[in-house]
């Protein structure tokens, strides 16, 4: 019997090991795909104080209230506010500027939801939206149209997995002033398209049929050529639909923001941030790739990684303006410096920012890099 025990004790940690992989893998397979649950209000006020016209509100000191530049937040009741540029690191919090307006919509506000999202809306931004409905397989999914619709560029802006139409408006400002007409679409599983199935993503794989129906529109419409604006999860799929749509031969250009470039190494990243080590993102692969385990987690069909991996040498062959901030906790600025080195298509512009917050860390730089990258692909087409 004696014999026989270590044998079974071995047997048995090697099911218990098997088991804790397979339950962690799991885990971060459920949150990674989590169906969308609205904003979080993560973030503390420690206190108001008004002086006249200006106020100052004080909050959590973190990375995110610590950092210069241009932010919001949005509160519980779904209203917009904007803090001023300055930063003041007072004993346990953070001080910025705020309206008297904002400080009287904060009254009995605790918490806040912190934002890159500059514009709430496209009226915000300057601009003036018409309200479309592109038709996609699984029901109506919500556009704006901005610009005349007269001119043979136009620009589709895609957000990213978690975040909304108004989250690209920072890039729609910049395509109006090129005189492009702007499309401004969603996808399945949003915070604004229809809802599908048990609601999860697929990382870009199905959303991205979703916006090639936008890209019919803009056709359908008179686009000629087309732009593509997207942002972290929205890049991916603009970058798929540069090489592998239907209209790919009309796509002048990607204009891609903090994109995930390749979804191994943004998990992994992730989970470094959260204090984890990267290895342990392998145990999510298996759930996501094969079609067994994908239905597991309730997915709508297993995710090819590969086919989303934009990070192989020269796999990317259409110009792309890549605008990526070196304190990027999500997709690693270096993996985007690697495909630049490597790939004569794809030009890397770096910021002091954190994921997708480039713009707000310098709009004026963003801007202008944006621009002068694109006029001379337009010049070559005219």
């Amino acid at each position: 019997m004696r014999k026989r025990a270590v044998p079974l004790m071995v047997g048995g940690s090697a099911i218990l090991a098997l088991g804790l992989a397979g339950a962690v893998g799991y885990a971060i397979g459920r949150t990674l795909t989590a169906p969308y649950s609205g904003r979080r209000y993560t973030t503390r006020i420690l206190g108001i104080s008004s002086h006249g016209d200006q106020s100052t509100i004080t909050l959590d000191d973190t990375a995110q209230t610590r950092r210069p530049g241009r932010y919001g937040a949005f509160l519980p009741d779904g209203r917009h506010i904007r803090f001023s540029t300055d930063v003041v690191v007072s004993g346990p919090g953070v001080a910025r500027g705020i309206t008297a307006d904002a400080a009287d919509a904060m009254a009995g506000v605790e918490r806040i939801s912190w934002t890159g999202i500059e514009f709430p809306t496209p009226s915000e931004a300057g601009l003036h939206a018409v309200d479309v409905t592109i038709e996609s397989e699984h029901g109506p999914v919500p556009a704006w149209v901005i610009g005349s619709g007269a001119g043979a560029t136009w620009a589709v802006h895609i957000h990213g997995l978690g975040s909304s139409r108004a989250g690209t408006l920072r890039g729609v400002q910049v395509a109006s002033e090129l005189g492009f007409t702007s499309l401004v679409t969603t996808y399945r599983n949003s915070a604004e398209g229809p809802q599908v199935g048990s609601r999860r993503t697929t990382l870009g794989l199905e959303e991205f049929h979703d916006v090639e129906r936008a890209l019919d529109y803009a056709v359908e419409h008179g686009a000629e050529q087309i732009v593509l604006f997207g942002w972290s999860m929205g890049a991916n799929i603009a970058l798929r639909l540069a090489h592998h749509s239907r209209w790919s031969d009309r796509v002048l250009a990607v204009i891609a923001e903090s994109p995930v470039l390749d979804w191994r190494a943004t998990v992994a990243a992730n989970l470094t941030s959260d204090g984890l080590p990267s290895w342990i993102a392998h145990l999510a692969y298996p759930w996501l790739t094969s079609p067994w385990l994908a239905r597991r987690l309730r997915l709508a069909c297993e995710i090819d990684l590969d086919l989303l991996d934009w990070s192989a040498r020269e796999r990317i062959r259409t110009p792309t303006l890549i605008l990526q901030g070196r304190q990027d906790r999500s997709t690693p600025w270096r993996l985007a410096d690697q495909v630049a080195a490597v790939n004569p298509y794809v030009t890397l512009e770096l910021f002091e920012a954190d994921h997708t917050m480039t713009w707000n860390s310098d709009p004026e730089r963003w801007r202008s890099t944006v621009k002068s990258w694109l006029r001379p692909r337009l010049d070559k087409t005219s």
